[in-house]
């Protein structure tokens, strides 16, 4: 499989001593693996790129609410830059184009394309990994995974759409050979 993504990482968990263990731990994680796969496995095969935050959950309770009008903390919020799904999926899988009163933005054939933004809540991650009974890595590469699909197009406020994210980010998983 050809890599195709770059990610800009952010870590805002604490304080310096507390994000340097975390950015320590990120980095042996394959992220870009994860990235790869998920964007094999719906078949974007352009070069893109992406930025991935891993905050607290303040940080991510101040997004959600400010971004979608809900005021509690949230496990991964993703932002998409796109005008309109990459992806090629059943309608009823895949997030609507939004009205917009400003241009575009096309991305030059030479530059690397933009997915947009996915922002995490550590607090979260160790949280849902422990109900889940399984590893906090295996928790944030299911979220990258889940935060992607969402950037190319996929949207998981309909059965059809959350039963076909949740397939492909089991898929993912596997493929780069992470266990629960």
């Amino acid at each position: 499989m050809q890599e195709n993504s770059q990610i800009e990482l952010y870590v805002t968990v604490g304080d310096d001593q507390q994000n340097a263990a975390l950015e320590e731990m990120l980095a042996s994680l394959n992220l870009d693996a994860v990235v790869n796969s998920t964007l094999h496995q719906v078949a974007v095969t352009q070069q893109v790129m992406l930025t991935l935050l891993v905050t607290d959950d303040a940080g991510i309770q101040e997004m959600n609410t400010h971004y979608r009008q809900q005021d509690k903390p949230t496990d991964v919020l993703s932002f998409p830059l796109l005008e309109a799904p990459l992806v090629d999926a059943p309608a009823d899988q895949l997030w609507h184009p939004q009205e917009q009163n400003t241009p575009t933005f096309v991305t030059p054939p030479e530059m690397v394309m933009n997915l947009g933004d996915i922002v995490m809540s550590w607090p979260a991650i160790l949280r849902q990994a422990q109900d889940a009974e399984h590893a906090p890595a295996y928790e944030l590469l299911y979220l990258l995974s889940h935060g992607v699909l969402h950037l190319v197009g996929y949207d998981d406020q309909t059965e059809a759409g959350y039963q076909a994210m949740i397939r492909i980010q089991q898929a993912v998983l596997q493929e780069v050979g992470q266990e629960t």
